[in-house]
């Protein structure tokens, strides 16, 4: 049996547990999660190394979660749109996730037509399953989806459980070409650590505030200085109106505080080492409509402009442009 490797695309609306699956996989937090919508903005992209057995000699799956469907109203809504249009491009396989326990809807059907556009081998992956009491009634479910659309398979799985990912991983193997490894066995992300760190902050805004604040707000480092004990960062959150940034601040900087200790924790878990973090809140009224600022959210923008060099999106032939999550 010959070595397989590839690429494959999770695809599906907000919520339906995408960035949950990419983490399980993977075996590390690679994506933020929370239960508000549409909170992955960018590619995410997450490499399974697979052990050679009785059975195969081993593969690389580099997976690459995207930001939910949904049909956009900013120039946010529109940019991460466009992530999920490039990441079906040249994928070898679309993991299709659907909820098990919500209606299909619109918003669904979005995402198939999507699908069928790419014309690209997809595997339906019904998740939460945990949350199905009678399992007898994903059957018509799974006829519902079969009807809409040709999936080579059909797999029930809970992403948060960690339920059916064997099976899932066994599959997905099975499904990609031979080809190389992509990607050293100790990386696990092209992303980096940067970045990492603003989502990580990102998600904090998340979990602390409610209402529009969540949706108004994102997160760039201006700063970063990693050493062998300690790394120093700075970073900005930007809002869209002087009432969100004194919610953010907090009275006595009470807000900033908090958001800032949980953020500075989970950095010092990822990097290993101690973090000195600062964190600034700016007003930029309506960032989410400005086209040229939504653009420099993505991280191979900002790395490009540290570095004076173009940096490629994930693709096959990408294998020589990787980062590492420690740059």
């Amino acid at each position: 049996m010959p070595f397989k490797s590839g690429f494959v695309c999770i695809l599906g609306r907000p919520n339906a547990g995408k960035s949950t699956l990419l983490n399980a996989l993977v075996g590390e937090k690679l994506a933020i999660i929370s239960p508000k919508p549409q909170t992955t903005r960018n590619r995410i992209q997450g490499v399974v190394h697979v052990p050679k057995s009785k059975k195969q000699a081993g593969g690389q799956i580099v997976l690459i979660d995207t930001p939910g469907v949904h049909r956009p109203d900013t120039s946010l809504g529109r940019k991460m749109m466009v992530e999920v249009r490039e990441a079906l491009e040249g994928c070898d396989l679309v993991l299709v996730i659907m909820d098990a326990v919500r209606k299909f809807d619109p918003r669904d059907q979005f995402a198939l037509d999507l699908l069928k556009h790419s014309k690209t081998k997809a595997f339906l992956i019904l998740n939460k399953t945990d949350r199905v009491r009678e399992k007898a009634k994903l059957l018509p479910m799974i006829e519902t989806y079969r009807k809409l659309y040709g999936f080579s398979e059909v797999i029930p799985i809970s992403a948060l459980k960690r339920d059916g990912l064997t099976v899932l991983l066994e599959k997905v193997v099975a499904a990609l070409p031979a080809g190389p490894a992509y990607f050293p066995e100790d990386q696990v992300t092209d992303q980096p650590a940067r970045f990492m760190a603003a989502e990580i902050i990102r998600e904090q805004v998340l979990l602390e505030t409610e209402e529009e604040i969540p949706y108004a707000t994102t997160a760039i480092v201006d700063n970063y200085e990693e050493g062998a004990r300690l790394t120093r960062i700075a970073a900005t959150i930007y809002c869209e109106r002087d009432g969100q940034k004194g919610i953010l601040v907090g009275k006595g900087g009470s807000m900033l505080k908090k958001i800032g200790t949980a953020a500075r924790l989970q950095m010092e878990r990822m990097l290993g080492t101690k973090v000195f973090l600062e964190l600034y809140v700016k007003v930029k009224a309506d960032w989410r409509d400005s086209r040229a600022f939504v653009e420099e959210l993505d991280w191979r923008r900002q790395l490009e402009h540290m570095v004076g060099v173009p940096v490629a999106p994930p693709h096959r032939e990408g294998s020589s442009k990787k980062s590492h999550a420690k740059a």
